[in-house]
């Protein structure tokens, strides 16, 4: 049977719940974002409790829920990396057998030769950095010199950085688009990204203006799958950068979480048969890259208070998902993401109460779900968990 409900499946950007079996190869064994942010004064997270948060096999801090109001669960990723890009894709059904390429020592001569070439523009730092420390190191030679500030991570970025008043908006895109068609094959990065900034030495900040720009995902997803099937696909954040629009029918920019929340607050509101998909971004951009505990867990307990509201605006089908893309332990010395298990808490008039889905083979069953869900045959990786989840 067709349902004509909705799905709203919201990504904690980078809320991990502990280290994977395999994370020691990645140097996460130690690894742990929920016990970190777990251990602030600002933790508070009564709502996610009463899902079945810390009833998840593994979690060993909170206090478990007598009897939790959703369906619970673990993930893992069995694509290789820890990346943003290759946790999304997971979710939508694509596994990645091999990482995407990373530059411990900056990017090679040839590619940052023919990048500065074809914009015109010089480069300086090209090493991994912080990104607010990079700007506070660079800012002034690039006010200067109009030189573009490209740095890494230990993730798979080729990141621009450069003040509005220096570089306009749309001209940073553009440089970003050149990057994007130079970064292919060998070194097709996960995402090219516009870090634009403003003002002046030493308070230079950073702004919304951000723009991912990445690479096309290379199969079919469970947004292709919903909209070659009439289902509308709302993307919320950055899900349509990281897809690149591919399956996606709708999508509404957000500045940070508080506006991710009130926009899809809206979404809530509308008649619409599909997928609602949601990224919150602060959680790692914010607080996990930046080693910011409490900041964390000032963001998580802020999202907490508005699960009753989103609860509240739910229908009869509708069936809400909260999940992760991976890891950002802002308590590690390390300010890389981190190889990390990731939630699945489900919940719905129709959603088992206190049904504990154990730990899944892969982050793709979420996707699978979805398709699942709406009746639609699943072409993707993942296997459904509906039959678990549903009364």
């Amino acid at each position: 049977m067709i349902k004509i409900g909705r799905v709203f499946l919201i990504v904690l950007d980078s809320f991990g719940i502990g280290a994977m079996d395999d994370a020691k190869a990645y140097g996460d064994e130690d690894c742990n974002t929920l016990m970190s942010i777990s251990k602030s004064q600002y933790f508070m997270t009564p709502n996610m409790r009463k899902l079945g948060l810390f009833n998840i096999d593994g979690v060993c801090c909170g206090e478990k829920y007598a009897n939790p109001i959703g369906t619970f669960g673990r993930m893992k990723e069995i694509s290789k990396g820890k990346d943003t890009t290759i946790g999304h894709w997971e979710i939508a059904g694509i596994e990645s057998k091999r990482p995407l390429p990373t530059y411990k020592d900056g990017f090679p001569s040839k590619i940052i030769s023919e990048f500065e070439e074809k914009t015109g523009r010089k480069v300086i730092c090209n090493k991994p950095y912080s990104g607010t420390e990079v700007i506070k190191d660079y800012g002034q030679e690039h006010i200067k010199t109009g030189s573009l500030i490209v740095y890494t991570s230990a993730d798979s970025v080729f990141q621009i950085a450069a003040h509005e008043e220096i570089v306009p908006i749309e001209e940073l895109y553009r440089y970003c688009k050149i990057a994007r068609e130079i970064l292919k094959g060998e070194h097709g990065v996960g995402r090219v990204i516009a870090r634009p900034f403003v003002g002046s030495y030493p308070d230079f900040q950073r702004t919304s203006n951000r723009h991912d720009f990445s690479l096309v995902p290379p199969g079919i997803t469970f947004l292709d799958q919903l909209s070659e099937n009439n289902k509308e696909v709302i993307a919320v954040g950055k899900i349509n950068d990281i897809f690149v629009g591919k399956g996606i029918t709708n999508f509404i920019k957000t500045k940070n979480n508080q506006d991710g929340l009130e926009r899809t607050m809206e979404v809530l509101e509308r008649d619409f048969e599909g997928l609602c998909f949601i990224n919150l971004v602060d959680f790692d951009m914010v607080y996990g890259h930046r080693n910011d505990v409490d900041g964390y867990a000032k963001a998580i307990s802020y999202f907490d208070d508005k699960i009753p509201l989103i609860i509240s605006k739910l229908r009869e089908d509708d069936i809400l998902m909260i999940t992760a893309d991976h890891g950002c332990d802002p308590g590690d010395i390390s300010t890389d993401h981190t190889r990390e298990y990731t939630p699945i808490l489900i919940y719905g008039e129709k959603v088992k109460k206190g049904k504990n889905l154990g730990t899944r083979e892969t982050f793709s069953d979420i996707g699978a779900t979805v398709v699942d869900y709406f009746g639609i045959d699943i072409k993707i990786k993942g296997q459904s968990m509906l039959k678990e989840v549903l009364i």
